[in-house]
């Protein structure tokens, strides 16, 4: 019987490390959700050049070494294309980043994807949504990338969205791209301040030309991996809306219902 205890006890002790271990293992300086969109605003040249930028930050020296000079050494990355409310695609699943071989890997998978073309609708709401259902824990800092050229004109309230996303301890990073950015008062980037991120250290990086498309993106990754190391976990506040006048955080919507009513 004291045998059999014993063993018993060596064997839950043996357990309990490798649990510790795996844990351990799954832990990570960053948890990152890239959610580009593809909606139909984007055209082609756009989307293929959004996807280059992504696929030649990723590859670059310098997002490894950021990588490697967190407190563990790795993030967690997932790559997701959105659209309108029920149009978001995982492209690329959680992936763990430890170095360059790892980056080289989930750029090579990336790039191994047809990307997805979704034609109708910008809802950003539906994609924070979306994306924070994806998180499992793993990332002592839990982040969404965002990209847009429009305002959220389809799926629920963007502001609600929003809030409900910062209020779990996600922060939510902006990329407006200005290319050919939808018609809005305030412009866009304002509205992605004041309507779309938020939580902890949130910010955003307006893109204004297609030749400043790929350093902005890597220029951004390379912020939110400095941010993880910075300022560690905790639930941030949402980023406070500018003073006046007041952005109208359903322009996308009223615009597209005015626009339906001429047809």
């Amino acid at each position: 019987m004291a045998l059999h205890r014993i063993t018993l006890c060596l064997l839950f002790l043996s357990a309990l490390t490798f649990s510790r271990a795996e844990a351990h293992a799954a832990a990570a300086d960053l948890e990152l959700v890239l959610a580009v969109d593809v909606s139909g605003s984007i055209d082609a040249r756009e989307s293929a050049l959004q996807r280059e930028g992504y696929l030649a930050a990723i590859r670059s020296s310098e997002f490894a070494a950021a990588v490697r000079a967190g407190t563990l050494g790795r993030i967690r990355l997932a790559y997701v294309e959105w659209a309108g409310e029920a149009l978001q695609e995982v492209t690329v699943p959680w992936r763990v980043i430890d170095g360059v071989e790892t980056a080289q890997a989930f750029a090579n998978e990336l790039d191994g994807r047809p990307a997805a073309r979704f034609r109708r609708g910008t809802s950003i709401s539906s994609a924070l949504l979306f994306s924070a259902r994806l998180f499992e824990g793993g990332g002592t800092r839990r982040v969404i990338d965002i990209s847009g050229d429009g305002p959220n004109n389809a799926g629920g309230n963007v502001i609600a969205a929003r809030d409900a996303v910062v209020a779990q301890g996600i922060v939510i990073n902006g990329l407006p791209m200005l290319l050919n950015p939808a018609q809005i008062v305030p412009p866009l980037d304002r509205y992605f301040v004041d309507c779309v991120i938020g939580g902890e250290g949130a910010f955003s990086l307006p893109v204004k030309s297609v030749d400043d498309l790929g350093e902005a993106i890597r220029m951004k990754l390379l912020r939110e991996l400095l941010s993880a190391n910075e300022h560690g976990n905790g639930i941030g506040n949402v980023v406070p809306a500018a003073t006046e006048p007041p952005t109208d955080c359903l322009a996308g919507e009223k615009e597209r219902a005015r626009r339906q009513e001429q047809y």
